[in-house]
């Protein structure tokens, strides 16, 4: 019988606005200390109302989707790995 473990990954969110640009940049850590970044950018539509939390959501929910493009592409190259160990 395999033991199940908790993990703790952190991740970090760094915002900065700029007049109707959002820019943001996300680091994740992982229990072992590796690090993956991922970056998001929202623009507001100079028409729109000024509301900076829609411009702070979207762009991190694109860091954070940036930062998931990277974690399944490590995954591929970390089971590559396995496999050619393995063989």
């Amino acid at each position: 019988m395999t033991i199940m473990r908790d993990k703790q990954w952190t991740a970090q969110v760094f915002i900065n606005e700029r007049g109707n640009d959002t820019h943001v940049r996300a680091v994740l850590t992982t229990q072992d200390g590796t690090t993956i970044e991922g970056t998001g950018h929202a623009r507001r539509n100079p028409a729109d109302p000024a509301v900076p939390e829609i411009g702070d959501e979207l762009a991190v929910g694109r860091a954070f989707l940036d930062i998931g493009h990277r974690l399944v592409a490590l995954a591929g190259i970390d089971i590559e790995e396995a496999q050619s160990i393995g063989q």
